[in-house]
This record gives C-alpha cells, sequence and structure tokens, in this order.
C-alpha cells in the first residue's frame, strides 16, 4: 500500500464501514449490475424483483469483501516496524 492510497483508506475506514459497503458495493458494483443483467443480457427465470434483490445481496458481500481486503492492507503496513 503506497502512501497515496495509505491516506485515501485512513480517510474512508474513518467514515465507517457502512458508508464503504452501500457506496462502494451496492451504488458502484450492485446497482450497475442490476440495470446490465436484467435489462441487458436477461436471465429468463428471474423476475426484475428478483434482480434487485440478487444484485442488493451481491453488492453488499462485495463491498464487506473489498472492505476486508483494504483493511487487511492497512493493518499490514501499520504494523511494519518503521
Amino acid at each position: 500500500m503506497q502512501s497515496g492510497e495509505f491516506d485515501r483508506w485512513a480517510r474512508t475506514r474513518k467514515r465507517g464501514m457502512l458508508r464503504f459497503v452501500l457506496r462502494s458495493g451496492v451504488v458502484f458494483y450492485g446497482l450497475p449490475m442490476f440495470f446490465i443483467m436484467t435489462y441487458l443480457i436477461p436471465h429468463p427465470r428471474l423476475t426484475t424483483a428478483q434482480s434487485a434483490m440478487l444484485w442488493l445481496i451481491a453488492g453488499t458481500g462485495f463491498g464487506v469483501a473489498m472492505w476486508l481486503v483494504q483493511e487487511h492492507r492497512f493493518r499490514k503496513v501499520t504494523r511494519r516496524p518503521s
């Protein structure tokens, strides 16, 4: 993790996990995937409501996973003796 990335993540983590997950996971991943997979490449057996629920859950999972990865990288740097 480089200095700029470290500083950016330090600011992001101060805002909290919930905000990060909602913004990065649900809004920037789940919502675009919902529109793409519902309207551009529709699944014949999923209704729009089912697709919305699926991508809401997937976006949340993606956001949580990204939070955990970034936290791991951040803590790895902060543990390192200077």
